[in-house]
């Protein structure tokens, strides 16, 4: 039985249709990345502090210290005075303070319980929609699941690169302008990196 796994031609167009929007989002990025000190952005701070219920307290300090969970009516009582946090978020449990750090692509949040003071600081500062994005460029505080699309991604990119590097030595002697601009290409950051950093 013959596998057909399809023309090189195929591989390149549809590679490159499926990485279109990665390439666009990444090359977008890139140019905020690279000017990152010239947009200027606004950073907004949410400070919430308030008191906690005894009742809903008791619950947290009956845990055993160490790496702990919210009980769910804490979670539920937080999360109605603002607090935004994913359920199955875990922090650090000392048997007096509950602290955990919670950062994200283009904001930073944590929130502190102490149950001496019965009451609870939760501070986020989102630095808005180009630091989310160049947060995803750069993978920073994304998850697993954005970790393997940018390695996935990054594969195909490579099978368009090489798919396209095939079709041009196909091509290349029916159009003489191929390779120099090829070289052209190749010796660009060559040059940049060698005479300028």
């Amino acid at each position: 039985m013959r596998l057909n796994i399809g023309s090189v031609r195929q591989w390149h167009w549809i590679s490159a249709a499926v990485t279109l929007s990665g390439m666009l989002l990444f090359a977008i990025t890139g140019i905020t990345l690279n000017h990152a000190a010239d947009i200027s952005g606004t950073t907004r701070v949410t400070t919430v502090e308030m008191a906690v219920p005894a009742p809903v307290l008791k619950r947290l300090q009956q845990l055993p210290e160490g790496k702990v969970m919210l009980p769910a009516d804490l979670h539920n009582y937080l999360r109605k005075q603002g607090v935004t946090m994913p359920p199955q978020q875990s922090g650090e449990w000392d048997g007096i303070e509950f602290y955990v750090a919670m950062p994200g692509p283009g904001a930073d949040a944590w929130l502190a319980i102490d149950t001496g003071l019965a009451e609870f600081t939760y501070e986020r500062t989102d630095r808005g929609w180009v630091a989310y994005f160049n947060d995803l460029h750069k993978g920073r505080d994304t998850g697993a699941v954005w970790f393997w699309f940018i390695d996935i991604f990054a594969l195909v990119c490579v099978v368009f690169c090489i798919t396209g590097l095939i079709l041009l030595f196909r091509q290349g002697p029916h159009r003489p302008m191929t390779w120099p601009m090829v070289t052209l290409g190749a010796l660009i950051p060559v040059v940049i990196m060698l005479v300028f950093i």
